[in-house]
């Protein structure tokens, strides 16, 4: 029993000091640095927004009750499939308006893990055309890059943190990682919209 806890404890140890030394560690936190700061300053602008300019609440509303719920559901869903072009935070607080809140938060969780799956494929796909591959090479090489050093963890890290996941996830279609390790890692974009939504729910 003590040789096998033993064992477990070295392979995390090795675990650990791999990512340690490739800069996993260091990516993260440079990536939650970068982030944080412009995150603080769309929640102040929004918290500044809603009290002297715009009803934020009242925009919601009107959203809701004058546009069709799958439509925005698929608007955002084409976002998370093409390299996130529209903060998820908006449409959070949009789910927070309508008449089942947890229910559309749920839902536009799901088109974000679509989104997701969506550009996996787009990923692979685009190894068939040499011109657009080429290009993505170039513009998403650091990604590249890093999946095929971390793998699944930073599958992880793009579904929980504010890292395109959409770009992560093309790149993971790339290299032909494992699909259904690709699908297991990205259930954790559940957890990141449930997170967001204990604060924005609040703000709204």
């Amino acid at each position: 029993m003590n040789s096998v806890r033993r064992s477990e404890t070295n392979k995390f140890k090795r675990v650990h000091l791999y990512y340690k030394y490739t800069g996993f560690y260091t990516f993260v936190w440079d990536s939650l640095k970068k982030a944080a700061g412009p995150i603080a300053l769309a929640i102040v602008a929004l918290i500044l927004l809603d009290l002297y300019v715009i009803d934020f609440a009242g925009v919601f509303v009107h959203v809701t009750e004058n546009y069709a719920p799958v439509n925005i559901l698929l608007v955002f869903l084409a976002s998370e499939t093409l390299l996130g072009l529209v903060p998820p935070e908006i449409f959070i607080a949009w789910s927070s308006k309508m008449p089942n809140p947890i229910l559309y938060l749920s839902l536009i969780a799901t088109m974000s893990y679509l989104g997701g799956i969506f550009s996996y494929f787009i990923g692979k796909w685009l190894l068939t055309i040499p011109r657009i591959f080429n290009y993505m090479e170039t513009k998403m090489k650091k990604h590249l890059r890093h999946i095929r050093k971390w793998g699944g963890f930073l599958i992880v890290v793009g579904a929980l943190l504010p890292i395109p996941y959409s770009m992560t996830s093309m790149a993971a279609g790339m290299i032909h990682y494992r699909f259904t390790s690709f699908l297991l890692f990205g259930l954790l974009r559940y957890l990141r919209f449930y997170l967001y939504a204990l604060a924005i729910f609040n703000l709204m």
